[in-house]
């Protein structure tokens, strides 16, 4: 077994920056002001994935957005930072809010901002178009880019590394098809 895979094996929570991890870290402003975010919902699924397997999954970012707060509402994520300056703060108060340690929480990145985060965690990750520093910083740098369904290869990489992903496809979305 090698080292990423013991990393995965281990993971207990999944902690998600947002813009350019979420989303392809475009924002767009409307004429009266109003922010709209773009989602991936395959990233959804991925996410209902790890929580039915008993995973929590958090938000922290620096950016605060009402869109955010609803998409976080419909996927049953109730850990979320928004409009965070220092996220080792927000780290730290979900480890005292859940005691999961370290070593079994990973971190999904794409930019500077998350770089003292990434070196903190038990398993940093890297979205494929990240700045340089962070996908060197990254145990995993996944092959979709932010907002293409990069939280979903996480997700799954995780639940794989588990050995929970297939029982819990058959027993979310049965087994086999009728023909």
């Amino acid at each position: 077994m090698g080292s990423l895979e013991k990393k995965l094996m281990k993971i207990r929570m999944l902690l998600l920056d947002v813009d350019g991890v979420m989303t392809a870290g475009q924002i767009i402003y409307g004429d009266d002001g109003n922010q709209t975010m773009i989602f991936n919902v395959k990233d959804g699924l991925g996410i209902r994935l790890l929580k039915e397997a008993g995973i929590r999954v958090g938000i922290i970012t620096g950016r605060s957005s009402q869109a955010l707060l609803h998409r976080c509402s419909n996927l049953g994520i109730d850990m979320v930072f928004h409009g965070i300056k220092d996220k080792l703060v927000a780290l730290e108060e979900v480890m005292a809010t859940t005691g999961v340690t370290l070593d079994r929480i990973g971190f999904v990145g794409d930019d500077l901002p998350d770089l003292p985060l990434m070196r903190k965690v038990g398993f940093p990750v890297a979205v494929a178009d990240a700045h340089q520093m962070v996908r060197e910083a990254a145990d995993m740098v996944t092959r979709a880019p932010g907002g293409f369904g990069a939280v979903r290869e996480v997700c799954e990489a995780v639940l794989k590394a588990q050995g929970k992903f297939e029982t819990l496809v058959n027993r979310l979305f049965g087994k086999g098809r009728d023909r």
